[in-house]
């Protein structure tokens, strides 16, 4: 199988493995699990583990999906260009604009969200100028190389897991009774209701919640475009997602769960502060506090070189302005950058002047974005397997394709039941009306440049003919 060509400069080398590792093991972890963890413990009850667990189960499947592919073709624009392989150049080009539109929206989220951690220790500054400090500071980051990019990232996602894992250890010591002197404290798990308080529903209820806080694991496949050992990493990255969402969000839920009381509205507003707190470790408001803020660094970094790349690519196809691939001396699109901040900085100052209005509006257009983008994905993977050579692929989708098609009708029942609630449905809305508009700019392209809407084209030069017998393997 052979990438749709393009005539854009290559990017630069410059992640190491160690970036790739880390980028991998921290992209799961945002501040979605540290604070939305308390949401959807108050909603489901001491079961929120198995929300974690079943949202896990599916991030898996994706990953893995994901993973089958790009060990075989790694690829800066990496899905776009399987989604385009698989199902035509309007695909692609969904599939990357969609996904470039939800990270420059979460850029903007995220600069906001840092700005009201920072305001907890300076409360007199205004949100916006802090906000706009945040965006200024992680651009300049980006800008200067993707190494840079790499090492933040690696240190980001460092104290990110180390948080998590601190909080493993102390916590599996306090409830199985090693500290805090008074026994075992599995009580919270019945005592408030019982497991299911809420009832088993519950649990499915939660799943829209929950998903959204695992987003982020696929950026190392995009990410390892850009290393020396590009398969090696992918290999990595889709082999340890398993361990990373049994240990980082079901096991610190369950614990979670056993600390405290998932009625207590209280706690539930920053779960893992109270629980420290709950556990005697002092200062726990501002460990956590920090560890947040380094969270949505981590998010903010990441979010912005993912959308650069999808842009990048986008311009390689002749799908966004050609001066968008030009790269610096070291290696970095610094267009594509540039060009990918101005939704984030418009976010920032959105939030100032019409937080209710503009700013909701740009957060509900790209709430159910990602599961386009993961159904995208599920049906590129079952396509391009089919026209494989099994005995070739050095990854491959398990209990194929029943796990790959329980997995799209998993996400499929995931809309449905977005469509019917009050609090996403608006959501689900608005991000089909977005990938409206894409489409719609996707035909007018293509019209203006007299080619076909069906099928793929070499950067819009022409048609490529595809062999039903190629695929993943790369033969």
């Amino acid at each position: 199988m052979a990438a749709p060509p393009s005539t854009a400069p290559d990017l630069h080398k410059g992640l190491k493995q160690r970036h790739l590792a880390m980028i991998a093991i921290g992209g799961v972890i945002g501040a979605g699990l540290f604070v939305g963890s308390g949401t959807v413990l108050g909603s489901a009850g001491p079961a929120a583990f198995l929300t974690y667990g079943l949202c896990g189960l599916l991030i898996i499947c994706v990953m893995r999906m994901l993973g089958e592919m790009a060990t075989a073709l790694p690829a800066t624009g990496s899905f776009s260009d399987y989604a385009r392989l698989a199902l035509g150049d309007w695909a692609g080009f969904s599939v990357a604009w969609l996904y470039w539109y939800f990270w420059v929206v979460v850029v903007g989220f995220e600069a906001v969200a840092g700005a009201k951690v920072i305001q907890y220790w300076m409360p007199s500054v205004d949100l916006w100028i802090i906000g706009l400090v945040l965006m200024l500071f992680m651009t300049a980051t980006n800008m200067f190389s993707v190494k840079s990019y790499g090492e933040f990232e690696y240190w980001f996602a460092g104290i990110k897991v180390a948080a998590i894992a601190l909080f493993l250890v102390v916590g599996t010591l306090y409830v199985l009774g090693v500290i805090g002197g008074t026994g075992m404290h599995f009580e919270n798990l019945t005592a408030h209701g019982g497991l299911f308080p809420n009832g088993v529903a519950a649990i499915v209820v939660s799943v829209v919640t929950v998903i959204f806080s695992m987003v982020g694991a696929e950026i190392a496949t995009i990410a390892a475009a850009e290393s020396d050992d590009p398969a090696k990493a992918i290999v990595r990255a889709t082999n340890s997602v398993i361990f990373r969402v049994a240990t980082f969000f079901i096991g610190a839920t369950f614990l979670l769960a056993c600390i405290v009381p998932w009625n207590d509205k209280a706690a539930m507003v920053s779960p893992f502060v109270s629980a420290f707190k709950v556990m005697g470790i002092p200062y726990a408001d501002q460990i956590m506090n920090a560890v947040v803020l380094v969270a949505v660094l981590s998010c903010l970094n990441s979010g912005l070189y993912t959308a650069s790349r999808m842009l990048f690519v986008l311009a390689a196809r002749g799908e966004a302005p050609v001066s968008l691939t030009r790269v610096s001396a070291s290696g970095a699109p610094r267009r594509a950058i540039l060009f990918s901040t101005i939704v984030g900085f418009a976010c920032v100052i959105a939030a100032r002047v019409s937080e209710d209005g503009i700013f909701a509006f740009l957060l509900n257009s790209s709430g159910a974005i990602i599961i386009f983008v993961y159904i995208l994905i599920a049906v590129s993977q079952f396509v391009l397997r089919r026209r494989a050579d099994d005995a070739t692929l050095e990854v491959k989708m398990w209990a194929f394709p029943v796990l790959t098609i329980l997995s799209i009708v998993a996400m499929v029942a995931i809309l449905v039941q977005m469509s019917f609630s009050p609090d996403t449905a608006s959501q689900l809305w608005l991000s089909l009306g977005a990938w409206a508009v894409f489409l719609v700019a996707f035909v007018i392209m293509r019209r203006s440049r007299g080619l076909p809407l069906t099928g793929r084209t070499d950067a819009g030069t022409g048609p490529v003919e595809e062999p039903m017998s190629t695929g993943p393997s790369g033969h």
